[in-house]
């Protein structure tokens, strides 16, 4: 649970420190145009730190750390997050600086994209074992409460 925890915990940083970047690098070049730059703050602080802090209370729920593919979603989701977002940044930091991206560019985005997508297939499937071994509602009631004499 901690590194769930750790991964929101410095997707929010990252997300803040993103948000700040992107205002002052476009003020210091009184840059007013559009540009992948601005939706750092947000894809970071959604696509990891809320994201995480929602699997994190799947994980206390469903103890998804048990499944077989748990790691290979966390660390394949986060290589596919990490590559995104630095091209996002690289690609937005060279249109504020009025410098052309390299074509290259896309076809690593695409790489993030497609590591993103694996590692949520990854999730899903090992959400939904985890909740088809899970007790139904209705046997954690049969349980037979303490009394606590």
């Amino acid at each position: 649970m901690k590194k769930l925890y750790y991964a929101a915990h410095t997707y929010m940083i990252i997300g803040l420190v993103g948000g700040l970047y992107y205002r002052e690098l476009t003020k210091l070049n009184d840059f007013t145009g559009d540009s992948q730059l601005g939706l750092v703050h947000t894809h970071v602080l959604a696509l990891g730190m809320l994201f995480f802090l929602i699997v994190l209370a799947l994980e206390k729920v469903f103890t998804l750390s048990a499944g077989r593919l748990f790691n290979a979603f966390f660390w394949t989701y986060n290589a596919g997050l990490a590559l995104t977002v630095t091209v996002m940044t690289v690609r937005g930091t060279l249109t504020v600086l009025g410098h052309p991206t390299p074509a290259i560019a896309a076809h690593i985005a695409g790489g993030g994209h497609i590591a993103l997508t694996v590692g949520l297939v990854f999730f899903f499937i090992n959400l939904g074992k985890r909740i088809a071994g899970a007790p139904a509602a209705a046997d954690l009631d049969a349980r037979p409460q303490a009394t606590g004499r």
